[in-house]
């Protein structure tokens, strides 16, 4: 059952890596050159000259708008199957699949490029399943000896495979994947060689051939290990996983999943860039259909007397057929809307709150430091030197208060919308933990606060730079602002505990934490810090900060505290292998 199931997968996963267009532009295509001459010599025919200026451009809406209205003035017989082949391919870019083979086999076979339509209707045919026309075509263009049409052998020879696996004629299959897999390697067409050999493992899994199909699916891994396509890169890697679960290899199936779930994510990265894009391509098309809507219009109009009764038969099937259709789809919105009024009800709320603690915190010491400065003019005008060194350090920290406030509401911000950039990386601690304290030596002096760092040099461990800095900063400065004067501070780290996985611990002397608060702030939600002093509290942003920080770097954040007898952060990241 196992051994199907991957079948069935594999075959639906690589089939998709052969259904590659052959009607790539390039510069020495001959079909292209003969466009542009054709171009020039009928350049009187207005409408055949923007057909094929927009159809060299991959601008199918405009193509088939001036190829359309070249067929219909009927001027120059000559230039006929060239606009039903402009109309062809521009329906099949746009996945117009009946419209495609429509007017493709309006291409008579005179046409000079006729083994293209043939490619081309095989294609169409292969992506609909119907794999007996797509093997007629396919082998229509095999045996063409016309050197014009500029299409790769190797691909129309792997594609006929592909049918006879998917009917399960199993010996042609084999015989046309090995040729087209021999020809690719002598082309260096990499990305279709993985195909290919996926496909070949494919027909022996079919066939219960484990042996013989293995070795391809290693040979398509090690030819994605070097090729920047992520969705072939992750196929391939969980074509191994599944392999070495089925041979019992289940550490090294392991680390093929894992290596899976990277490339997954890459990918998933990747189609959110292709979604965006993929919208403003639709607004893009949908205006183009107004224009092809208002030039149907006109025609319509000047056939109005002939085929009104057939334009209005039409018409009142597509509105009866519209109606049952948006109705359908209306009721499935609407569910769809309330589970996402819901979830931007929560997100709103979360918003506000943010922003009014956000808010209530800068403006508090916006005003501490509005009434500092006045005492401060004060104080200057009265020559009260002493008094005048008080505020200044006050003015410092409300003012490092803010910049943090700050820095972490941005970093927060940056976070939530998925701005960052992640870089695991091997990190030595304890010069990190250096780095960070350097900056709040000053801090440290005013509150005459001992800080050890007792972090073995020898200590590496696995994440991201800019998030790891952010992550100590925030949790020194929590460190420093809860504990009283003359209290001691403390990193050290202890890579015994698990065997992949380094605690860096950080301890203070300071007022502790509750096991309710402790309890509140290791939760999900947790926003809004208590009051803990007479003078410190906070938004609790900081904090959130840390864990989904901690969290991206696939780590965990342990409390250890009691009121009034300090209190122990522990991060657990994992271990770099440069740690002993």
């Amino acid at each position: 059952m196992l051994k199907s199931l991957l079948f069935i997968f594999f075959l639906l996963s690589s089939s998709i890596f052969n259904l590659y267009s052959q009607e790539k532009f390039i510069q020495n295509d001959f079909l292209y050159q003969e466009i542009k001459l054709k171009a020039q010599e009928y350049k009187d025919d207005i409408n055949f000259y923007k057909a094929q200026y927009y159809f060299t451009k991959k601008n199918w809406d405009s193509t088939l708008v001036y190829s359309g209205r070249q067929l219909e003035s009927n001027r120059n017989l000559a230039l006929k199957d060239y606009c039903y082949y402009f109309r062809g391919f521009g329906f099949r870019e746009k996945k117009l699949f009946p419209e495609a083979v429509k007017d493709f086999k309006k291409v008579s076979r005179k046409f000079t490029f006729y083994c293209k339509i043939q490619i081309n209707l095989g294609e169409i045919a292969l992506e609909q399943n119907k794999f007996k026309d797509a093997l007629y075509y396919f082998h229509s263009a095999e045996k063409s000896e016309n050197d014009n049409c500029n299409f790769k052998k190797s691909t129309a020879i792997h594609n006929i495979g592909l049918c006879y696996l998917h009917i399960d004629q199993f010996d042609k299959a084999e015989a046309y994947l090995f040729k087209a897999s021999e020809l690719q390697e002598l082309e260096k067409d990499t990305l279709l060689l993985i195909g290919s050999y996926m496909d070949i493992a494919n027909l022996y899994y079919n066939q219960f051939k484990d042996s013989q199909a293995i070795p391809y699916f290693e040979k398509a891994y090690k030819l994605a290990t070097k090729v920047k396509s992520f969705e072939l890169k992750q196929n391939a890697t969980l074509n191994m996983a599944i392999v070495e679960e089925n041979r019992k290899e289940f550490q090294k199936a392991l680390l093929y999943r894992k290596e899976y779930e990277s490339w997954r994510d890459s990918l998933r990265n990747q189609n959110k860039v292709w979604a965006v894009a993929d919208l403003e391509k639709k607004f893009t098309v949908k205006q183009k259909q107004k224009e092809i809507d208002v030039l149907e219009a006109e025609n319509r109009l000047k056939n109005s007397e002939r085929n009104l009764f057939l334009t209005v038969s039409v018409f009142l099937l597509f509105l009866f057929g519209a109606g049952i259709y948006f109705y359908r789809e209306k009721s499935r919105s609407n569910k769809i809307i309330l589970i996402q009024k819901n979830e931007l009800k929560e997100l709103n709320n979360t918003k506000d709150k943010l922003f009014s603690i956000v808010s209530h915190d800068l403006r508090s010491s916006v005003n501490a430091l509005k009434r500092s400065n006045s005492k401060l003019s004060e104080n200057l005008e009265n020559r009260n030197f002493s008094e005048l060194d008080v505020l200044l350090t006050k003015n410092t920290a409300i003012t490092n208060d803010a910049y943090n406030l700050l820095d972490n509401l941005l970093n927060w911000a940056i976070l939530q919308t998925a701005q960052t950039y992640f870089y695991i990386e091997s990190l030595h601690l304890h010069s990190i933990v250096e780095q960070v304290q350097y900056n709040f030596k000053a801090l440290l002096l005013d509150k005459e606060i001992s800080f050890e760092n007792n972090v073995d040099e020898e200590v590496y461990i696995l994440a991201d730079l800019d998030s790891l800095k952010i992550i100590i900063r925030n949790l020194l400065d929590n460190a420093i602002k809860f504990t009283p004067p003359k209290g001691k501070i403390s990193f050290c780290a202890n890579t015994e505990i698990e065997e992949d996985f380094c605690y860096i611990i950080i301890e203070d002397s300071g007022i502790g934490i509750s096991p309710s608060l402790q309890k509140e702030i290791l939760e999900e939600s947790f926003l809004l810090s208590k009051k803990r002093t007479d003078d410190t509290k906070g938004t609790g942003l900081g904090m959130q900060l840390c864990k989904n920080l901690i969290s991206k770097n696939e780590g965990r954040l342990k409390i250890e505290s009691a009121e009034n007898q300090g209190t122990k952060f522990i991060i657990i990241l994992p271990k770099s292998k440069k740690d002993g």
